[in-house]
């Protein structure tokens, strides 16, 4: 499964694609906001850094103008993902990008139906929100397992971009289901390095270091 590093927060970005964990990378307006530069700018950086696709979404909400968007964002660098929401108005952008050999990211996804239709339209990557159905006590995994099942059904391209991943439990579920990436924030990512009895196994090997006075170096 590959891993997208969901922010713009270019130092941490930075860390974990040192690390090898950097498949790619999801923003949107909120974590551009959040990241207080410009979406241009901020993305830019973000591309040069990153081999992996990196998802810069439109603001416009009609198809034309997010085709339009669309285009500028897809200039900034090769390995831009357009994001466009599912939307009438999103699948027929995502149509004329695609169709114009521009990877496309269809966002906001939250239902299997909608995930057939941004596949029937060329996406390049689906993205159902895991965490946000999970707040309204519906089952986020759930969903991932009905695309996968629709998807390998039919064998369409588009790859499942697992999103709206709230914890380290997340991830692993998606890896078992099947998602071809999971998006997650890099606090996130990071806590699946740990684990109370890693801790607790890490501290007994110390101490039983210290008592026996044993040096490396």
């Amino acid at each position: 499964m590959k891993f997208f590093v969901d922010t713009a927060d270019v130092a941490a970005i930075s860390e974990l694609n040192d690390l090898g964990m950097v498949d790619g990378v999801t923003t949107n307006p909120s974590i551009i906001a959040k990241s207080g530069r410009d979406i241009l700018e901020v993305t830019k950086e973000i591309c040069d850094l990153v081999e992996g696709p990196v998802s810069a979404e439109v603001v416009a909400t009609e198809a034309d103008a997010m085709i339009a968007e669309g285009r500028k964002l897809a200039k900034i660098a090769d390995n831009i993902a357009v994001k466009v929401p599912l939307t009438w108005d999103g699948l027929k952008a995502c149509k004329v990008l695609s169709g114009e050999g521009n990877m496309v990211n269809v966002t906001l996804c939250f239902s299997a139906n909608q995930a057939l239709l941004a596949a029937k339209a060329g996406a390049t990557f689906i993205s159902p929100f895991i965490g946000r159905l999970d707040d309204i006590n519906l089952d986020g995994l759930e969903l991932i397992e009905d695309i996968r099942t629709i998807y390998d059904n039919y064998g369409f391209d588009t790859q499942i971009l697992a999103a709206s991943i709230r914890s380290a439990n997340h991830m692993s579920e998606c890896a078992k289901i099947g998602a071809d990436v999971c998006t997650a924030p890099p606090n996130v990512i990071k806590a699946m390095a740990n684990h109370v009895l890693t801790d607790k196994g890490l501290a007994a090997f110390l101490e039983d270091a210290k008592k026996a006075n044993i040096k490396i170096v």
